[in-house]
């Protein structure tokens, strides 16, 4: 017993070593992974069609959801829907500013209209899928349909906790060890030339390990507008692992809080490599001291682009919500990244609110796989006669047109807070103008 166990770690250790951590280092491929995908497709295919057709035969109700998950509205100005409702009203239209009790009406279906499309509430939830993809957790249809449909699911649970868990807690636990020790070691060498390139491809060798751990396929699309020293680099923000899938094709300095435990040992160990930029938690507070910080950093062109996510919070990938104005008000080259995940394989969003950290890796390392494309886009700089608001909402716009994601106003901090009373003073005094004019 003792020595077939030997074989089979031996066995699997080169396995790993041949098949994954090698071509990692080198940043090659086999394609096992998209042959992979290729035939998951073809069993989720397969298992929605029976699902249907099951369904169809006890006359069980199939859940549709909505494509991206908003009713569709066509933009009208709070000027223009009291019009229409004056003149469907009483014939009158807004000839001369007065109050009128019909008003009333505009802002009951307002109110109504928010509630049953919540806007920002679904941003924070999972999307559900049409398809399933043999997760029960994915899809209200999952119930009893055939013994072959359960055999099959049953199957995939063995396949993800009995196999592909523990080779991916390998994987990281490898891909974690070599950043630690890798950025350790390369930290002791002089400042130059050989340990800015050491640090780079150790870096990039140890991301790209931990994407393999994930099983991550992600399709990298315009590199030629990579972002470059100088510069920051701003991208929509679904997950802890978009940090991953964009270092394993770049180079970056980090910013972030100083964190204790592990997290804290693997940012002492970057930071002798290479200059990311950490905070104590009693500096994150102060913006001025960010700002500076910052600044400091893109002013020499020899370091690396800054990474930030400028929402400030998780979205579930359906849409793109307010940037943060902070890192726009630097004036350096903003470098747009639009990162957009298919959530057939698994779904990559965190709600933190609802998960901590531990329950959110296990869900994505029992997950089928992390599929994801990433878009660079051209790089923006601020105009003359923009404001750093004005800017932030034109980098938004880019990333959630090429992404394909809506585009909206609101601040991801509604997740855990309360509208701002300003928010409420301004639709007031919208009203306010209509009425009494400026």
């Amino acid at each position: 017993v003792v020595n077939l166990l030997g074989i089979s770690i031996t066995v699997l250790f080169t396995l790993l070593l041949v098949f994954i951590i090698v071509p990692a280092i080198f940043g090659v491929s086999f394609g096992i992974r998209k042959v992979y995908m290729k035939t998951l497709l073809k069993i989720f295919q397969w298992a929605t069609l029976r699902i249907e057709r099951g369904a169809k035969e006890k006359n069980h109700p199939l859940y549709k959801p909505y494509a991206n998950g908003i009713i569709a509205k066509e933009p009208t100005s709070l000027e223009e829907e009291i019009k229409e409702i004056r003149r469907s009203g009483s014939g009158k239209a807004l000839d001369t500013p007065e109050f009128e009790l019909s008003d009333i009406f505009y802002f009951c279906r307002k109110g109504i209209e928010t509630i049953m499309d919540d806007e920002v509430t679904k941003r924070f939830s999972a999307e559900e899928l049409e398809s399933w993809n043999l997760l029960s957790r994915t899809n209200y249809n999952f119930h009893y349909i055939s013994l072959r449909l359960t055999v099959l699911w049953g199957l995939g649970v063995l396949i993800r906790y009995c196999f592909l868990l523990p080779l991916r807690i390998a994987l990281a636990f490898t891909g974690i060890s070599l950043l630690v020790t890798g950025t350790t070691v390369v930290g002791y060498l002089p400042n130059g030339r050989c340990k800015e390139f050491l640090s780079k491809h150790v870096h990039l060798m140890c991301y790209r390990i931990c994407v393999r751990a994930l099983t991550a396929i992600i399709t990298y699309h315009d590199r030629e507008n990579r972002p470059r020293n100088g510069g920051i680099c701003v991208a929509n923000h679904t997950s802890p692992i978009d940090v991953i899938i964009l270092a394993s094709d770049g180079y970056y300095a980090m910013v972030g809080q100083i964190h204790g435990g592990l997290m804290g040992v693997i940012q002492r160990a970057m930071v002798k490599a290479c200059p990311h930029v950490w905070f104590e938690r009693s500096e994150v507070k102060d913006r001025h001291l960010v700002a500076k910080r910052l600044t400091e950093h893109v002013q020499d062109k020899s370091k690396l682009p800054i990474l930030i996510f400028p929402e400030g919070t998780c979205i579930n990938n359906t849409s793109v919500m307010m940037f943060k104005k902070g890192s726009f008000e630097i004036g350096a080259t903003v470098y747009p990244v639009a990162i957009k995940y298919d959530p057939q394989f698994g779904d990559a969003f965190w709600n933190s609110s609802k998960y901590g950290m531990v329950t959110y890796l296990l869900r994505m390392m029992t997950s089928w796989a992390i599929v994801c494309s990433v878009w660079y886009l051209p790089p923006m700089t601020r105009k003359p006669e923009e404001d750093a608001v004005q800017f932030a909402n034109r980098v938004k716009s880019a990333i959630a047109r090429q992404g394909g994601l809506v585009d909206l106003l609101w601040d991801g901090g509604l997740k855990r807070e309360k509208v701002k009373d300003t928010f409420k003073e301004e639709q007031q005094k919208l009203y306010s103008k209509m009425i009494v004019g400026n």
